[in-house]
């Protein structure tokens, strides 16, 4: 069994969680997100994170502005919304609720 697919799946469960938490923290332009998400380790290209943020904005999470740039074209920032925030805090309930469960079982 191959545990690099495994870990992609875990990867995966957990990004809308990682990425809410990032713009939580202020509004971001897609790159910044990449940036934060690689320093943690939690390696994610864009074809991956500019999907999840369509998503997470088209459900009313997520709102964005364009931004002028001086070194090319505008840029998208993002910021989360009242229902991004009610979605942020429901998904931090049940990952510490799952963390936790998992934990009693895998110590035994």
């Amino acid at each position: 069994m191959n545990t690099e697919k495994a870990k992609i799946q875990m990867r995966k469960g957990i990004l809308e969680l990682c990425i809410l938490s990032i713009i939580k923290r202020g509004d971001c332009y897609s790159s910044d997100i990449i940036e934060e998400l690689k320093k943690a380790e939690m390696i994610v290209v864009e074809g991956t994170l500019y999907p999840l943020l369509t998503r997470l904005k088209n459900a009313g999470m997520l709102s964005y502005r364009w931004e002028e740039s001086t070194s090319g074209p505008p840029r998208k920032y993002f910021d989360i919304t009242p229902k991004g925030e009610e979605f942020f805090e429901e998904l931090k309930q049940n990952w510490t609720n799952l963390t936790q469960t998992v934990d009693k079982l895998i110590k035994y």
